[in-house]
């Protein structure tokens, strides 16, 4: 818990260098965002506030889990249906990929996010762990698109351990890791190795070379979304 009270103390700080007033977070029932949540309400227990942004109804078991959230931890919330937008989009785009649609739903949630945070001069807390950042397991300009990354530094099972001393509900502990894109989403499927894997890479104690490749290709080929956007030499240059 020592962790997580200089987090807390980073968020304040970070809030008050940039002369905001509060923070909001995305609340999509997973894991992440519950810890992100109990750390937004604990930095600002009366300017803190979580979105919960339902856009498929075939995962409306996340909406019912990040309301389980919000209540036990006392959060003031927002709920922001998108179905219909998000469907009016598909509708006008066609697209043929999951991953396509999959992604409109995300930038749409950060687009809602951005409204409501500049409204109330908030800042917009993201929630990728750390193996979901450096694998690159996440929208550019959607969930990817935020002001802090509280928990960019935990590894998924310190989120969860984190996660369980603080209460989360058990609805969410139990549940498999999903970006909630389609029904039966499972990130380590669509990764094609277990966030364990990923850790053990990190602390160089993972031997399966098949694994390690997976990783460092998925490293190299998601670069894109940690770095700045590549420019041109500057004139005379």
């Amino acid at each position: 818990m020592k962790y997580l009270n200089v987090l807390i103390e980073w968020i304040k700080n970070e809030v008050k260098k940039a002369n905001a007033n509060g923070v909001v977070v995305g609340v999509s029932g997973g894991i992440d965002s519950a810890l992100v949540a109990y750390l937004a309400k604990q930095a600002f227990p009366n300017s803190s506030l979580g979105i919960l942004m339902p856009i498929n109804k075939e995962r409306d078991f996340d909406l019912q889990d990040g309301l389980e959230l919000v209540h036990k931890f006392d959060l003031k919330h927002q709920i922001i249906d998108l179905y219909d937008e998000y469907h009016s989009l598909v509708s006008k785009l066609k697209p043929h990929l999951d991953l396509v649609k999959g992604n409109i739903q995300s930038r749409l949630r950060m687009t809602t996010l951005y409204a409501i945070a500049q409204e109330n001069n908030y800042l917009v807390l993201g929630t990728d762990n750390k193996a979901e950042y450096y694998l690159g397991y996440f929208t550019k300009w959607g969930d990817g698109g935020c002001d802090l990354l509280p928990i960019v530094h935990l590894y998924k099972s310190e989120v969860f351990k984190y996660a369980k001393e603080v209460g989360v509900p058990s609805s969410i502990l139990n549940k498999a890791p999903s970006a909630g894109f389609w029904k039966e989403q499972k990130d380590e499927l669509d990764l094609g190795f277990s966030y364990d894997a990923y850790e053990m890479y990190d602390k160089n104690m993972l031997k399966e070379q098949k694994i390690i490749d997976k990783i460092k290709l998925q490293i190299q080929k998601t670069n894109h979304k940690r770095f700045a956007i590549p420019q041109p030499p500057k004139k005379g240059e």
